[in-house]
């Protein structure tokens, strides 16, 4: 894979490797039906934001351990920083659009500014965006608007035009994805239950001695999921965040200790993974608005 790897620093190099015209030095709406070169097996360490809807299926993506849930009328998102591996069928001409844009182009706005919120570029592999036909006429709607800007003369304001409508399009994105979280609910209330398996497990298996306390990125790994895909499944699912969702768990456990058993504080901080007790109290008093030994004298 190293022999393959390609540091991909800006627009113009994924330009160059498909054989595209490079409109604007920042950003390209990309159509890969009009490609002059087709690379059929390589692997790109992105230095840019890459936004890639699959028409048919033409290759495979891989991400991680595992490939992209990713067929006809699929959406990928990759980050500055992602590795990704992409194998094209053999005799098959690639069949994608999509969107690159340099970090540099939203910086000062206010999508550079709200990037963040943008969690679904963190998602791993089976995390793709499934759309609708007419969720795929509004993405596509989207790319339009943004390529004509980059045809026309470049202004005082061609800058924040593109950006807005990238962040237009990424506003869709969120909706879409929210949209899937629904649909997909019986699927998301597994993980729920293998979240709260593996959060029992943890803890009777004397893991947090080991370990420490627990984290979100333990558990999306189990579950075999990024960490922002899993945090923002659970969050949909219960209201709470997935980190919210722990703490919870240790408080409950903090609780069945102080009340059913004589162990001292520091013993219980130790057995759920605090490295020092004042954490330990520090954290309880928060949640509780007592500290562990007022929580003992006031319960039992």
């Amino acid at each position: 894979m190293a022999d393959d790897l390609i540091k991909l620093d800006s627009v113009d190099e994924y330009n160059r490797l498909f054989g595209l015209e490079t409109l604007h030095p920042l950003v390209n709406v990309i159509d890969l039906k009009e490609a002059t070169r087709f690379p059929t097996h390589f692997t790109i360490n992105y230095g840019v934001y890459a936004i890639f809807l699959k028409d048919l299926k033409c290759g495979d993506i891989r991400y991680g351990r595992q490939k992209y849930d990713y067929q006809d009328g699929t959406i990928v998102c990759f980050a500055p920083g992602q590795v990704a591996e992409t194998e094209m069928l053999e005799g098959v001409k690639p069949m994608a659009r999509g969107l690159l844009f340099h970090p540099d182009l939203i910086k000062g706005t206010s999508l550079g500014r709200e990037m963040h919120q943008y969690t679904f570029f963190s998602y791993n592999s089976s995390e793709a965006l499934h759309l609708s036909e007419t969720e795929k006429e509004t993405m596509l709607d989207c790319l339009k608007n943004i390529k004509k800007e980059l045809v026309r003369p470049i202004d005082q304001l061609s800058k924040r035009l593109i950006a807005q409508n990238i962040q237009l399009m990424l506003d869709y994105c969120m909706r879409f994805y929210n949209r899937q979280f629904i649909t997909r609910r019986v699927a998301n209330s597994d993980v729920l239950s293998k979240f709260e398996a593996l959060l029992d497990d943890y803890f009777n298996s004397g893991k947090p001695r080991q370990m420490g306390l627990p984290t979100v990125k333990y558990f999306a790994e189990h579950v075999y999921l990024s960490a922002n895909y899993f945090g923002d499944l659970i969050k949909k699912e219960t209201g709470r965040t997935a980190q919210e969702y722990i703490q919870a768990k240790i408080m409950d456990r903090a609780k069945e200790q102080l009340l059913g058993t004589d162990k001292t504080v520091s013993q219980i901080a130790d057995e759920l993974g605090f490295q020092y007790s004042q954490h330990f109290n520090r954290i309880f008093k928060k949640n509780t608005g007592l500290t562990p030994n007022e929580y003992r004298r006031v319960k039992a």
